[in-house]
């Protein structure tokens, strides 16, 4: 059920030079990298740990930064994930949509403790 993790980081590049070395030891390289957020993992297809400046620009804490991704089979469970977290309380953190170029479909929300979640389908391999 878990896709992947995501943590802040408040030094990214100090962050991306310690999961290298960690996630080497566990077989497990790094799947993509942009300015603001690395992944790693064995496949796009597999569960992976993500590592983020927190895209609210505040400080990354334990909690800030935190998301947990489940993994959907289709774009109307994503769609439906997400509606029914926000009929149930939950609040919209982003409406479900393709995002990026690789066919990520993923809605976010917060539970009601304002947890973080996202349900999605994940990009296709490169």
């Amino acid at each position: 059920m878990i896709g992947y993790v995501t943590i802040g980081t408040n030094n990214f590049d100090n962050a991306i030079r310690f999961y290298d070395q960690l996630m080497a030891i566990l077989d497990e390289k790094r799947l993509w990298t942009t300015d603001s957020m690395a992944a790693w993992g064995l496949s796009r297809e597999e569960p992976s740990l993500c590592i983020t400046e927190p895209y609210d620009g505040a400080l990354a804490t334990v909690g800030n930064g935190v998301m947990v991704a489940l993994k959907a089979s289709s774009r109307e469970q994503v769609d439906s994930l997400h509606c029914r977290a926000i009929e149930l309380g939950g609040k919209d953190e982003g409406a479900p949509g393709a995002r990026g170029t690789n066919g990520f479909y993923g809605g976010y929300f917060r539970d009601l403790d304002g947890n973080k979640l996202n349900a999605y389908i994940p990009a296709k391999s490169a």
